[in-house]
């Protein structure tokens, strides 16, 4: 008999790990939709919401619009409002992305309420990031309210990284006893180096979105036509932005270097340390496109997404070199097979 509950509990905990990583990829991917919509000016293709030129299901042409849609809709947009299929159908598209992101998250909390009694924090994190998806999708209806106001669109990306981080917890403390983590000799000065990394990681991400309303500005001025002189005209963010990534790239290259000098045993924290960098050194040469190719479209959204994804990593690999003292709980520390 307790070998039965036994095995059914180890069931139930993979089956809740494996749905915990499919909502984190979830949410990256929607962090990837929300980049395609910026980067295609298809933000206000719903000039309302929640419902979308007033109606549940857009429109796929103008002619299902009333005669005066302008003067409805185009107050609000200070009467520039053109209706646009594409436009309007990829905005309509990522509303629904999101709520499907949001069933994957309420799914993830009702499944964590098994772990309230054996691992009280995973529940806990769990409810905390169904509370801030909800207010995550109020603050998606003001960034529409508001005309895409800059910092609210950066408001909310942010809160988007801190759903993730919140989403990695739990996946990483639900996976401890169940992975090979390197015992580490020196980890006071590999903490230093990865927190001064995630830090100035973070600063460069909010460089980045300094870069993209200024991008916002230009392509309204000068419009498609003198694409090629949008660089030119972004100003001092973007120089900063780009000289700032080389010394991001340094840092992960030290951290590369400091993680394989003070391993003592092979784990998993090799493996994402070179993930990382490889990561990062992809988001480079899409920053490299993206200014000598005049900022392609398609690119865009795909360095963002590098730029979370690496963030995500960042605090993942914290978690794990620290996995001892993060996760105190006994269910997760003392059944663990391995030394953490």
């Amino acid at each position: 008999m307790t070998n039965s509950r036994l095995i059914n509990s180890n069931d139930n905990n993979r089956l809740f790990r494996r749905l915990a990583l499919l909502t984190v990829v979830v949410v990256y991917l929607l962090i990837l939709i929300g980049g395609i919509v910026r980067s295609t000016g298809s933000g206000m293709g719903c000039p309302d919401w929640p419902k979308c030129f007033g109606s549940w299901v857009p429109p796929t042409e103008v002619s299902q619009l009333p005669p005066n849609y302008q003067e409805i809709y185009g107050a609000k947009l200070k009467g520039e409002i053109e209706f646009n299929a594409f436009k309007t159908w990829t905005e309509y598209l990522n509303r629904l992305f999101g709520a499907f992101t949001g069933l994957m998250i309420f799914a993830t909390l009702v499944a964590s309420v098994s772990y309230i009694k054996k691992d009280r924090p995973v529940f806990t994190v769990s409810l905390l990031t169904f509370l801030l998806v909800g207010f995550q999708g109020w603050l998606g209806s003001k960034v529409v309210s508001n005309e895409l106001a800059p910092w609210l669109v950066t408001l909310h990306m942010l809160l988007a990284i801190v759903i993730v981080f919140f989403l990695l917890y739990v996946v990483a403390r639900t996976y401890v006893g169940n992975i090979q983590i390197e015992k580490i000799g020196n980890k006071t000065l590999l903490n230093r180096w990865l927190f001064i990394t995630i830090g100035l990681s973070l600063i460069q991400v909010l460089i980045g979105t300094q870069v993209r309303e200024a991008m916002d500005v230009v392509t309204e001025r000068l419009g498609n036509e003198r694409r090629t002189e949008w660089i030119d005209n972004l100003g001092l963010s973007f120089y900063v932005h780009r000289s700032f990534s080389i010394l991001i790239m340094i840092l992960h290259i030290g951290l590369v270097y400091w993680l394989k000098k003070n391993i003592v045993t092979k784990g998993v924290l090799s493996q994402l340390t070179m993930v990382l960098l490889i990561m990062v050194g992809v988001e480079i040469i899409s920053g490299v496109i993206l200014a000598y190719l005049s900022v392609p479209a398609i690119v865009q959204p795909i360095h963002l997404t590098l730029a979370t994804l690496a963030l995500g990593l960042q605090f993942v690999i914290g978690l794990l070199i620290n996995a001892k003292v993060v996760f105190t709980q006994n269910s997760v520390v003392k059944s663990s097979p391995i030394n953490v």
